[in-house]
């Protein structure tokens, strides 16, 4: 079982920062945002589900949600991946529908999923700017500047009880870490994802501010 758990062991902020450099092909070099790829965007969720896992139990709820995110994003690229390889054309299309705003539009899929990466963009900011913060101050005040403004008080009330699951920081940087890396590694990792993700979270803001998306609450 040790062996096997060792073989898994892969860095999620290496393998994540791989899928960013798959999608830093596609940035228009006008930095207009026109261009998300779907299978890319969804590679890198699937990552993150992989990211939360480590968190623990307090992000099981978030985990779930972009779970379900995810698969409605899958099912519509998978029924015509040629027109559906571009997130904006999954917009237009559900925009003309006049279904963007329902419950189970892939439109609020994309939404959420985004809101998700801005909260792990901001937590590994936060451990990684201020490493003498605790884990459960990191993840409470991520969670607060991107995922709680759109939450409800009962989603909110179940993030603050869950909150005293997370693991102190140490053990999370070990989680996190390739087999027999350093701190000073990790670092170099969380810094690379971080340049490369943020850029594509400001032009999918833009996306969704285009298409009066982004003040969109949960129900």
């Amino acid at each position: 079982m040790k062996r096997k758990r060792e073989v898994e062991k892969e860095p999620e902020m290496r393998s994540a920062t791989a899928e960013l450099s798959v999608l830093s092909q596609f940035k228009p070099v006008d930095h207009a945002a026109s261009d998300i790829p779907t299978k890319p965007f969804l590679s890198v969720c699937h990552l993150i589900l992989q990211f939360l896992d480590k968190v623990g139990p307090t992000m099981t709820v978030l985990r779930q949600d972009i779970h379900q995110n995810i698969q409605r994003l899958e099912s519509l690229y998978e029924s015509d991946p040629s027109m559906y390889s571009n997130m904006v054309e999954i917009l237009k299309k559900e925009t003309n529908e006049g279904s963007t705003r329902k419950l189970t539009s892939c439109s609020r899929a994309f939404l959420w999923l985004t809101r998700s990466l801005d909260f792990i963009v901001s937590l590994l900011h936060k451990l990684k700017e201020e490493p003498r913060m605790s884990m459960e101050q990191a993840v409470e005040e991520a969670y607060s500047l991107t995922l709680k403004p759109w939450h409800g008080w009962i989603s909110s009330a179940a993030f603050k009880i869950a909150l005293k699951l997370v693991p102190d920081s140490e053990t999370f940087a070990n989680l996190l870490m390739a087999k027999d890396k350093k701190n000073d590694t990790l670092s170099e990792e969380i810094d690379s994802f971080i340049s490369r993700l943020s850029p594509f979270l400001e032009d999918i803001h833009s996306i969704l501010r285009l298409y009066r998306l982004d003040r969109l609450k949960s129900a």
